[in-house]
């Protein structure tokens, strides 16, 4: 199975960018989830996404207050105000998941639960108010080449393309 995450990013990012596992660019995370590993199924589910995320690009977000997230509430994110289009997005994605024969991650946390926030990383947040577009969407490999140290960015839904 395929390892990926379906993400918003906040901070720059670009097609096939590798970056380390503890140096994700700012995001809120859309979806974490596994996929069949078929020949195509990774080219359509772009596709899909793709589709997907149109309707939401550049709708603006409000960064809410900070909160305590994880196993042991170790890790501080910053929590993002419930949004339609935001919400609509992480619902058809979920549905996306199902269609192509995957398995969603953390249930618990789709749907009704879902809950989206940025984490922190090396003193880079977000505080309260600030506003976040839907700019940049992207499917990120959670281990490319079987290597779970590096992340990569398999394809990217921006606003302006």
């Amino acid at each position: 199975m395929h390892n990926l995450v379906a993400a918003v990013f906040v901070e720059p990012v670009a097609p096939d960018q590798y970056f380390r596992r503890e140096d994700w660019p700012l995001h809120i995370t859309l979806l974490r989830f596994d996929l069949p590993e078929a020949p195509g199924v990774l080219d359509r589910f772009a596709e899909q996404l793709s589709e997907a995320a149109r309707p939401a690009l550049g709708v603006g977000l409000e960064v809410a207050g900070q909160a305590w997230f994880g196993r042991q509430e170790n890790l501080l994110v910053s929590l993002v105000e419930p949004d339609p289009a935001l919400q609509l997005l992480h619902e058809r994605l979920c549905e996306i998941v199902l269609e192509n024969r995957g398995r969603i991650a953390s249930v618990r946390f789709t749907g009704p639960g879902y809950r989206p926030h940025i984490t922190h990383h090396h003193g880079r947040s977000r505080a309260q108010g600030d506003a976040v577009a839907l700019e940049r969407i992207a499917l990120v490999d959670m281990a490319p080449g079987a290597d779970h140290a590096w992340r990569q960015v398999l394809h990217l839904v921006q606003q302006n393309s």
